[in-house]
């Protein structure tokens, strides 16, 4: 009998160490694979029977002995429950299903297929190929892959460098962390490709100090890429590319990639001005793509299975699937990669459960904490990029963190501008000296003074245009979503003043 049992940080977290020691003291086979993403069910314990994965959630120690013995109630098998079977699983396919530091397991399921297909390919036809698949940064903006790769490709330079950023700081996000920790070998291979098409030879993981579990998995699959020629000289072709793991203090400002530049140098993490962009001036002012974990992780099965099929699915110019994060007051929180296009309120509603305290959903923010909070009478738009930015938000990493209607909006509002000033680097007036001012205002309104609503409007407008990075530029879309949507809300304090 095999049995997985997940070292996931989120399963670790909820007791799967002492469930892993108790089935090996029972003498079974036991595997520490990735999360299947359910997280509402971690640990999630999966037996091998008759050719199936079963599942039995909320595993204890206690409850070890009566699944080996048949007589716990199982959930059958993992990849039927509605949760995980109404997926479109491309990025996350073998998250959860494999050993994540068994090559041998990544390869039986599908694993350097994509690399082997690029070492044959030139460095154009690489690129070409991410080009057309589609493929948009998935840490932020959007900003199409292939652009920014052919950018790099063409500029002039002794040195070039891929840069992941694995600096996940967004609340409500764990998409990379999952990636990092159930299939390792998925962020290296998209990283050696992307390194084949721009012509680099180096590459940096920049992690934060936060996430322990992933920085000891990513070192360890890159030891043993290494040791089997998918790094240094890649599947012995001639071309070389190698990996190294850096870790950063955890500052939320360097999630954004010049201060993560900046860090990775060994300087203070601030953002610079722009132009030269990275890609052309980056790490050690050498041409550099800058990509977040899920972009390059994405990369394999584009290559893989070809870019006319992963642009098969999609909406728009939101092409492909994104893995969408769900956490907050939800009955069912964890990962859900689904195609661009999925209305928010299914998710909401029906993919999550709508919220955990049974109590109506008030808002979802999207993006993270400086994204805007949607009402249910926008739940009808649609999960893609452009859909989202002309209702006034933006999809960001993807995570969604779901509010009841007990939720105070105000005080939301008060925690995005409070959470800037904290973070702010600095660099910029109107991040650092705007948060600040938006914090008093926001504490004026709600001591009664409805004489500081404009001038909360003009401090955010002011934010939006004059801040030179996403930290500042973006901390007016919670604020002003919240006075927009849920005016009530300020106006109770504006009635209390007259």
């Amino acid at each position: 009998m095999k049995v997985y049992v997940p070292r996931d940080a989120a399963a670790k977290a909820l007791g799967a160490d002492a469930v892993a020691a108790a089935f090996k003291a029972s003498g079974v086979e036991v595997v520490r694979n990735g999360t299947r993403g359910m997280i509402w069910l971690e640990p999630l314990v999966e037996v091998e029977r008759d050719g199936a994965r079963i599942g039995y959630g909320n595993v204890t120690p206690a409850t070890v002995a009566g699944i080996l013995d048949g007589s716990a109630e199982s959930l059958g098998n993992v990849e039927d429950i509605p949760f995980f079977a109404r997926q479109n699983r491309l990025t996350f396919q073998r998250c959860g299903l494999t050993d994540p530091l068994s090559l041998i397991d990544y390869e039986a399921h599908g694993g350097l297929a994509g690399l082997r297909r690029a070492v044959a390919m030139s460095a154009e036809q690489i690129v070409e190929e991410v080009t057309t698949s589609g493929l948009r940064g998935r840490g932020g903006a959007g900003f199409p892959t292939g652009i920014k790769w052919n950018t790099v490709r063409q500029a002039d330079g002794p040195q070039k460098y891929i840069v992941c950023n694995a600096d996940e700081g967004d609340s409500g996000t764990f998409a990379d962390r999952m990636i990092m920790e159930g299939d390792p070998f998925c962020l290296i291979e998209g990283m050696a490709i992307a390194g084949l098409g721009v012509g680099a030879t180096k590459g940096y993981i920049y992690l934060r100090s936060e996430y322990p579990d992933a920085i000891e998995v990513m070192n360890a699959a890159i030891e043993i890429a290494r040791e089997n020629n998918v790094l240094g000289d890649v599947l012995q072709s001639g071309q070389h590319f190698d990996i190294e793991v850096r870790v950063g203090a955890g500052a939320y400002v360097c999630g954004e990639e010049t201060s993560l530049l900046n860090s990775l140098e060994g300087k203070r993490g601030v953002v610079r001005a722009k132009p030269p962009l990275p890609a052309l001036e980056g790490f050690l002012g050498r041409p550099t793509v800058v990509n977040n974990v899920i972009s390059l992780a994405t990369v394999p099965v584009i290559f893989e299975k070809g870019a006319a099929h992963y642009a098969s699915f999609g909406l728009g110019r939101s092409k492909g699937t994104m893995p969408i994060q769900i956490a907050g007051n939800v009955k069912y929180g964890g990962l859900f990669e689904t195609a661009f296009g999925m209305p928010l309120g299914d998710l909401v509603n029906d993919i999550a459960g709508g919220s955990a305290s049974g109590r109506p959903v008030k808002a979802v923010q999207v993006g993270g904490p400086l994204g805007a909070y949607f009402a249910p009478e926008k739940f009808d738009t649609p999960f893609g990029y452009e859909e989202f930015d002309g209702e006034g938000g933006l999809i960001g990493h993807a995570g969604i963190v779901v509010f009841d209607d007990s939720a105070d909006m105000l005080g939301m509002a008060r925690f995005a501008m409070e959470f800037c000033a904290v973070e702010s680097c600095g660099k910029c007036t109107p991040c650092r000296i705007g948060a600040r001012r938006g914090v008093e205002t926001i504490d004026r309104i709600g001591q009664g003074d409805a004489s500081a609503i404009p001038l909360l409007v003009d401090l955010c407008e002011t934010m939006k245009d004059g801040s030179l990075c996403a930290l500042g530029g973006f901390t007016p879309y919670p604020v002003m979503s919240a006075l927009e949507q849920f005016p009530e809300e300020f106006a109770v304090t504006r009635e209390a003043a007259e």
